[in-house]
């Protein structure tokens, strides 16, 4: 029998590459540097289609963001606060540091459980926070 969980928030979030496309064609390197980590950046660049990347991650950011709601503090998470990362076996993950992290210690956040998807026209993702 596997272990219960105490599934503290979810969120989720989806985002049409399309539209992630339009605003790097207009925005440029700009839209990187404000949404994303520098590894973030540096892995979506390396990518054939780096749209689809950016868009996934959005979407993993902006679901983590949901998860996390609830307090007044929570409404100041910037989004490079919330950084996907990929764990050794490639399965996403999350780190957070900032007043994410700060939110996720005050709920007593163990793990960020992260569902990614994408097509070349949107990007899903889902956010699990587990409790201790």
């Amino acid at each position: 029998m596997l272990p219960a969980v105490n599934a503290l928030g979810v969120g989720v979030d989806l985002v049409e590459v399309p539209r992630v496309s339009a605003i790097i064609a207009d925005k440029g390197a700009r839209v990187f540097e404000r949404l994303l980590t520098p590894a973030e950046r540096a892995y979506c660049e390396s990518r054939p289609d780096p749209a689809t990347h950016v868009a996934v991650r959005l979407a993993a950011k902006e679901a983590v963001y949901k998860a996390l709601q609830g307090s007044e503090a929570a409404r100041g998470i910037g989004w490079r606060e919330i950084e996907v990362t990929r764990g050794a076996d490639g399965r996403p993950d999350v780190a957070l540091s900032g007043a994410a992290a700060a939110r996720a210690a005050e709920l007593r956040v163990r793990r960020v459980l992260l569902s990614l998807s994408h097509t070349h026209l949107a990007a899903v993702a889902v956010a699990v926070l587990v409790g201790e």
